[in-house]
């Protein structure tokens, strides 16, 4: 079957992607310029396929720049493979201490909010939590991460 030529608006409904961020990535040069009939842009089935490929890395929190190195690895075989693990794991690793970093948000934000509710502190016990200084976390000493 023929790749049947379409529209950025139809690309955008496929995709879900918003056409704004499809001719960005067109800029960006995650996605190629797509030959034109008349002043339209026209998109095939491959564009639909890379698009794809770039919202779902996008969504699981890839970077631009790691997006452009997965295409770039994605057709190229066993070595690639390990390539593509290899940044895959760097950005798990980004992912869990993102989900670190959150559970220590939500703490402080639980504690500020008890307080709130049992009512003991004449003032806010949030803002006067904001204003305070903050203790030195443990990373913070480790003299690897100064």
């Amino acid at each position: 079957m023929a790749d049947q030529a379409i529209q950025i608006g139809e690309l955008s409904r496929r995709t879900g992607c918003n056409i704004e961020t499809i001719r960005y990535y067109e800029r960006i040069g995650l996605l190629p310029a797509p030959p034109r009939r008349g002043r339209y842009r026209s998109y095939g089935g491959q564009d639909v396929s890379r698009l794809g490929f770039v919202r779902r890395a996008r969504e699981l929190g890839f970077t631009l720049d790691e997006v452009r190195a997965l295409l770039g690895l994605a057709g190229g075989g066993q070595a690639s493979c390990a390539e593509v693990r290899t940044l895959a794991a760097s950005h798990l690793t980004d992912v869990r201490t993102r989900i670190a970093d959150l559970k220590r948000m939500e703490r402080v934000l639980a504690d500020s909010v008890r307080a709130c509710d049992a009512g003991q502190d004449p003032g806010c016990p949030l803002i006067q939590s904001l204003y305070a200084e903050r203790a030195p976390s443990p990373d913070s000493l480790d003299p690897k991460t100064m």
